[in-house]
């Protein structure tokens, strides 16, 4: 791994706001830096407090990006593979490193409920609270979703620093009761104030800019995306919060986009510096076979070296991907001929789209939820918003094709003993098909992940709730409780050893809580479909 060097991300922030303040007499300050009422006065407190959450939603520090976006979600997920070829013990192949498995669990709790805690210290305004209960639910979702129970109800507790995990877990239900609670009590308080300005935090915070109409829109979307995550737990419950969202408004537009703006986006460096990372097998299957006009507007071709007829020097260039859960052979080897994300320092950090709600509006309408429209008018809007997004052409054409499917996966560097290639593991088509629920679902929730992308964590919950896209199996297990059905996938990641060391009356009321071992193959509350068909088709 590169070496880590860490800011503790409330400084950090704090050092990037703008200063205002004037010079002064004290020698012992200095003349750039603002003292505490100045900071009061300006907001700088509660803006830092903001941002640096904010931060924390998809880490904008390239290495807890790496660990649970790239590494976990993005090889769980299927959108990405590690080519580092010294990682021998990694998330992929269900064996990483105890630093590695710590890092989702612990740094968003420990980084995030300091700045939480401070802001709640430094002010009484009702917006700001809101916006950081907000931000603290955006945070907690993925890593409940990533563990399931986790230090939740009791982090705020009056006695605690919220840098010390030795708490009572709650279940995962319990996570996901508090979390609808806090957003429709944030959502309240926002509605309250829809009329106050965007002047007032437009300099706090960098997702809308104070602009609260907006805000409330991502609200209602956060509620759509998580009552959908208990479709089939608690199918009810999640319908009447669903309809209540779409009701109250929700993101329709690509102008509504929920995207962090930052100085610079370091999760670049993992894909264009590093060439840590290279794109999946399944995304070159399914888009390719798909024929989608995307594929040049979000990966870079590779170049395959390789000779022709003749025997004559030939250079291929086009998509390919790398099959999820390998252990590289020659990271040289493998950085020019494997396609990458498009990303640039200047891109901001997409955290929710237009097409995702669309797509999650076309799902709650094939269940025969109010959607505000029928499921397939929503299923071709997601993939026209989409289009729109990366700027390509041929939206409603790609929407009404009905022949094509995902294609094979070919790995150019098959050979030497390896054999990576592997059939096609779905023949799902694009266009829909009245009348056939599961069919249609595999439809939705595929074109949602294309959309969605690099979303891992998102992609990887829904691929565990649903069951699509199918996925190529990991080429490798080294699980060691041999818990993973390969076919499947990990359905969750195991608490870091130092749980066990530092809190060890809580962590075993988490595993019972779990119902299962503490291992990649316990299912996590909401996951309870039978994926048994899935198994067997593949």
């Amino acid at each position: 791994m590169k070496r880590i060097y860490r800011i503790p991300a409330l400084v950090a922030a704090i050092c990037l706001l703008p200063m205002t303040a004037c010079f002064d007499d004290d020698i012992n300050r200095s003349m750039y830096e603002a003292d505490a009422d100045e900071m009061q006065r300006e907001n700088h407190i509660v803006g830092a407090s903001l941002k640096g959450m904010q931060g924390l939603v998809i880490p904008t520090r390239e290495h807890l990006y790496q660990f649970m976006d790239a590494m976990a979600g993005g090889s769980y997920g299927g959108y990405m593979e590690g080519i580092v070829d010294t990682w021998v013990m990694k998330f992929s192949t269900f064996n990483p490193e105890q630093g590695w498995l710590k890092s989702p669990f612990a740094d968003p709790i420990k980084d995030m409920y300091p700045q939480y805690r401070d802001m709640l210290a430094k002010t009484d305004d009702p917006v700001a609270l809101a916006f950081g209960k907000i931000l603290r639910v955006c945070i907690m979702h993925r890593v409940t979703d990533m563990y399931g129970p986790i230090p939740y109800s009791m982090m705020m507790d009056s006695e605690n620093s919220g840098e010390d995990l030795a708490v009572p877990y709650d279940s995962q239900e319990q996570v996901y009761t508090a979390m609808l609670a806090e957003l429709e009590d944030a959502d309240a308080v926002l509605a309250d104030n829809e009329h106050l300005s965007a002047e007032a935090f437009r300099k706090l915070e960098d997702l809308y800019y104070g602009n609260i109409s907006k805000w409330r829109k991502f609200v209602h979307s956060m509620q759509l995306r998580i009552a959908m995550r208990m479709a089939y737990v608690k199918p009810d419950e999640a319908r009447r919060i669903a309809q209540q969202a779409v009701a109250a408004g929700v993101i329709e537009s690509n102008d509504d986009n929920a995207m962090l703006h930052v100085a610079e986006n370091r999760s670049a460096l993992m894909f264009n510096d590093w060439c840590d990372y290279r794109i999946s097998a399944d995304l070159v299957s399914i888009m390719k076979g798909y024929d989608d006009p995307r594929l040049d507007k979000m990966f870079v071709k590779g170049t395959f070296n390789t000779t022709d007829a003749t025997g004559a020097a030939q250079q291929i260039s086009d998509f390919y991907g790398v099959r999820i859960g390998i252990f590289t052979q020659k990271k040289d080897d493998m950085i020019n001929l494997y396609s990458k994300q498009i990303i640039t320092s200047t891109d901001p950090y997409m955290w929710m789209n237009a097409a995702e709600v669309a797509f999650l509006r076309a799902e709650g309408a094939l269940r025969g939820w109010s959607m505000g429209g029928d499921a397939k008018s929503l299923y071709e809007r997601g993939i026209a918003l989409s289009f729109e997004q990366y700027g390509a052409s041929g939206a409603d054409a790609y929407a009404l094709d009905a022949e094509k499917v995902p294609a094979d996966y070919v790995n150019p560097m098959d050979g030497n003993g390896i054999k990576y290639s592997h059939p096609a593991v779905s023949d799902i088509t694009i266009a829909w098909e009245e009348g056939d629920f599961e069919r249609n679902l595999e439809r939705i929730i595929t074109q949602k992940w294309i959309a969605i992308f690099p979303l891992g964590v998102e992609a990887w919950a829904e691929h565990r709730r649903t069951g699509y896209p199918k996925l190529f199996p990991s080429v490798e297990n080294k699980d060691p409780n041999n818990s993973v059905d390969v076919n499947i996938g990990a359905r969750r990641i195991p608490y870091p050893a130092d749980e066990y060391a530092d809190n060890p009356k809580y962590i075993q009321q988490a595993v019972q809580m779990l119902g299962g071992p503490d291992a990649y193959g316990t299912r996590l509350w909401w996951d309870v479909k039978d994926h048994s068909a899935d198994a067997v088709a593949r």
